[in-house]
């Protein structure tokens, strides 16, 4: 029998990998028109009768039928009676901490711990968010710490692991916020601080000591013998300090809302307030400080008191005094799957339509800094879109498709998604796939 000498073959295989690839790029290439549907580009006036063009992760063109075109070689899909609007923007999550645990209760502060070591980007939780027309999410370790450490930010794409999810920020690191909290959650037995007042003493005891440590690399000017030891929990309050790392901020109560405010003036780091249950309480004084806000809907009473006077109205206050308002799931509080039933609840209690769509797409893509590539529909964005069977704010609709950057990663219509959409037997078990068929509810194989 012949044999291919080793260089050949290596030759060979080279050869075959790029045609593979060629391929490959070739496929991505070829447009797709999304046609007849009712755009909602959340940037402009809704759009009848539109049109959306998408190649290689792209929108390339958005406008009404009649005024778009499209290129003769696109692949259409006719979509009359369907509405499109961005992918939903969750700014505040914890969808694959299930495994990893969200709260690290080893001591108060811990600025150094990394949600991007705990999360399992296989778990069906994400699923669910896609279920939901979740595109974008920021995953965040949980509220029991003063500071529970470093947030991640996914794109919610197809992976086999958590780096083929995450997004990169201006200097090229992974893109990720700071997560704080105060009020209830942070308080128990020492060393964890046993009062509200205390609470704010040991933030401000760590951000004075990441004042002190930029300061001593700053006179350093780069010379390795007067640099300071490496402190990775004072390099993330540092990122902090310098605006390059975002602070999201538990907060439920007013006057722990306003503690938040006083810490942000005497640091001056970036804010985003997340819950903010009695924010409708203090609206002016957060408008005053600039500071934009991450609701949480809850749509059934109970939970802690501290947020016992949490209302529907908050978004509605806090839009028409001027402040940025978003929303988010904080799943499992929230379920992923319902996230446009907080922009729907929002509008019964006095927000207006446009904001509370605004809300779940262009607002949480600014407090993330990816509004440049996500939040809207328009040209030259990433094609992170859904596909709706109707009003998005009606309880009538369902999220039919959702896609990322080109790529469909959820269909309705799939009976594998459909199970993870409506809920069932097997719908939570990574594993049902290969112990037992779809539809059959665990009956013969």
């Amino acid at each position: 029998m012949t044999t291919l000498a080793a260089p050949f073959r290596s030759r060979l295989l080279l050869g075959l990998l790029a045609g593979f690839a060629v391929l490959h790029a070739t496929a991505q290439e070829k447009p797709v028109a999304f046609v007849g549907a009712r755009l909602l580009p959340i940037s402009g006036a809704p759009i009848e009768d539109g049109v959306v063009v998408i190649q290689q992760g792209k929108i390339r063109a958005i406008g009404p039928r009649a005024l778009t075109a499209i290129p003769a070689d696109a692949e259409r899909r006719e979509m009359a009676g369907k509405v499109i609007m961005p992918g939903l923007v969750d700014t505040h999550s914890h969808i694959g901490l299930n495994s990893g645990g969200v709260n690290e209760r080893s001591g108060p502060i811990n600025p150094d711990m990394r949600a991007i070591d705990g999360v399992d980007i296989r778990e069906p939780s994400l699923q669910r968010a896609r279920a939901g027309g979740i595109t974008t999410v920021n995953i965040m370790p949980g509220s029991g710490t003063l500071i529970g450490g470093q947030t991640v930010y996914l794109k919610l794409r197809q992976g086999r692991t958590i780096e083929d999810l995450t997004l990169t920020n201006k200097s090229g690191g992974i893109a990720g916020g700071l997560k704080m909290a105060n009020g209830t959650n942070p308080l128990g037995d020492p060393p964890f601080p046993g009062t509200r007042a205390k609470a704010a003493a040991l933030v401000r005891e760590r951000y004075v000591a990441a004042q002190a440590y930029r300061d001593k690399i700053t006179r350093a000017k780069g010379d390795p013998e007067k640099m300071p030891a490496r402190d990775l929990a004072l390099e993330s309050l540092v990122e902090a300090l310098n605006g390059d790392r975002v602070v999201h901020h538990h907060t439920h109560r007013h006057d722990d809302i306003v503690t938040v405010l006083r810490l942000k003036k005497e640091f001056g780091f970036r804010l985003v307030l997340q819950h903010v249950s009695e924010g409708y309480k203090v609206a002016s004084e957060i408008a005053a400080a600039g500071v934009p806000c991450s609701v949480i809907v809850i749509d059934s009473p109970g939970g802690k008191l501290e947020a016992r006077d949490m209302d529907w109205k908050t978004a509605g206050v806090l839009e028409r005094a001027g402040v940025l308002v978003g929303f988010h799931t904080d799943d499992s509080v929230t379920d992923s799957r319902l996230f446009l039933r907080s922009a729907a609840l929002a509008v019964r209690a006095g927000m207006s339509p446009r904001g509370a769509l605004a809300a779940v797409t262009q607002a949480g893509a600014k407090m993330l800094d990816l509004d440049g590539r996500i939040g809207t529909l328009d040209a030259g964005k990433d094609a992170d879109f859904i596909v709706l069977s109707g009003d998005p704010l009606s309880i009538y609709s369902h999220v039919e498709q959702t896609w990322v950057e080109g790529s469909k990663v959820f269909d309705r219509s799939d009976p594998k998604d459909a199970l993870l959409a409506t809920g069932g037997f097997g719908a939570g078990n990574p594993r049902v796939c290969t112990l037992c068929c779809f539809g059959n509810h665990g009956g013969e194989q």
